[in-house]
């Protein structure tokens, strides 16, 4: 009996474990999105949020960063499962420089700070007013590079047109 209860115990932890995020990201968050922080005006409120970078832009002693959200998963990655899903734009600020060669368009963070006001802008000939996080943790993940793969012997080991259904009983040439 304790073993029917262990196992899958066992089997959730090390679940859990996969989707942990990395240290820096841990911690009690609210769950309000840069969307819904406008109209809730939550200044103050301590939030891990992230996305995908649109501008970098250095200023004198800080570097301010806007994104487009993203919800995050179990490890606090912008999720890239779906590019249509967006929880809005916000913009995340930090004291220091910020190389924009580094943190250019379409990369993937994750910041966390306080909600510290907001700022409008114009997205082409829409006024857009977004919310504005003092970031304490700054978490550039790495660049995912996809990879194919391409088998040893495209067409089999004897040469193009003896792969897999040619020869002997196949239905190729015979």
């Amino acid at each position: 009996m304790k073993i029917q209860i262990l196992l899958p115990l066992a089997a959730s932890l090390a679940l859990a474990a996969c989707a942990t995020a990395p240290k820096p990201l841990q911690g009690q968050f609210s769950m309000v999105s840069p969307r819904d922080a406008v109209p809730t005006q939550q200044v103050g409120t301590p939030v891990r949020w992230g996305g995908r970078i649109i501008e970098t832009n250095p200023g004198q002693g800080q570097t301010c960063f806007q994104l487009i959200s993203r919800p995050l998963n179990g490890s606090g990655r912008p999720s890239t499962t779906s590019a249509d899903a967006s929880d809005g734009r916000f913009i995340a600020c930090r004291a220091g420089f910020y190389d924009p060669a580094v943190f250019e368009p379409g990369r993937d963070v994750t910041f966390i700070g306080k909600i510290a006001g907001y700022e409008s802008t114009r997205i082409g000939e829409y006024d857009y007013r977004l919310p504005k996080l003092d970031a304490d943790v700054i978490y550039l993940w790495p660049e995912v590079r996809q990879v194919d793969v391409v088998p040893a012997y495209p067409y089999g080991p004897w040469g193009p047109g003896w792969g897999p259904g040619w020869g002997y009983r196949g239905w190729g040439w015979w």
